[in-house]
């Protein structure tokens, strides 16, 4: 049953969500594995570096990784084109070294050692990263977008909402191209609901917060 949307102070919301988080990493007894999933305009990236300090005031060590770095090579992700939004939905992701390198060895049978990037997209070549091992009690943030429906090893998943016509204000021109695998990812996944927590973000400044599985 999914919670009613509740308003919360823009100055709030990362403290509000750290507290979420420090809660079920309480009730975990590996690294709890924490995914920041949404549009690009909705800055995945910038709400989950915003939810590190607060996590670290409560005691938790904290690993920061982003999706960007567990991208597949540029032969693969273009192989349809480099606008086709298709592919962006399809090919982006390397799901296979995402959960080899990162997910499975923080998880409850896994080593505790882990690679904080694997890819470099700009260079498109390996990182040569050296694996790290988690501290104890220590939580992952991992940002991206179009994370969900990939069958991953997650503990708690936030998503943030941008509706459509958020979404179609927020891109640039030469960017639109890619909506149409927001547009599926809505269908088949629906993130809303399949979501632990949902931040409603159309206007950033009167973000709404609700728990679409509790």
């Amino acid at each position: 049953m999914t919670s009613a949307p509740r308003p919360v102070a823009a100055d709030r919301l990362a403290d509000e969500i750290a507290g979420v988080v420090d809660e079920a990493a309480a009730a975990c007894s590996h690294v709890l594995r924490v995914a920041v999933d949404g549009h690009p305009a909705a800055s995945p990236g910038g709400f989950a570096d915003g939810l590190v300090d607060p996590l670290r005031l409560r005691g938790r060590p904290v690993l920061r990784v982003s999706a960007e770095w567990f991208l597949r090579p540029a032969s693969l992700r273009f192989e349809r084109g480099r606008t086709d939004p298709d592919a962006f939905y399809d090919d982006r992701l390397d799901v296979a070294g995402l959960q080899r390198e990162l997910l499975d060895p923080l998880g409850p049978h896994g080593s505790g050692l882990y690679l904080p990037t694997l890819w470099d997209p700009e260079t498109d070549r390996a990182t040569r990263a050296q694996y790290e091992p988690a501290p104890a009690g220590a939580v992952l943030i991992l940002d991206g977008t179009l994370l969900l429906g990939h069958g991953l090893p997650l503990d708690l998943t936030v998503y943030l909402r941008l509706s459509a016509g958020a979404r179609q204000r927020r891109v640039s021109e030469d960017e639109r191209w890619a909506l149409p695998a927001y547009v599926r990812y809505e269908r088949e996944v629906d993130p809303e609901r399949t979501a632990d927590v949902l931040i409603r973000l159309d206007d950033p400044r009167h973000p709404a917060l609700s728990f679409p599985t509790r």
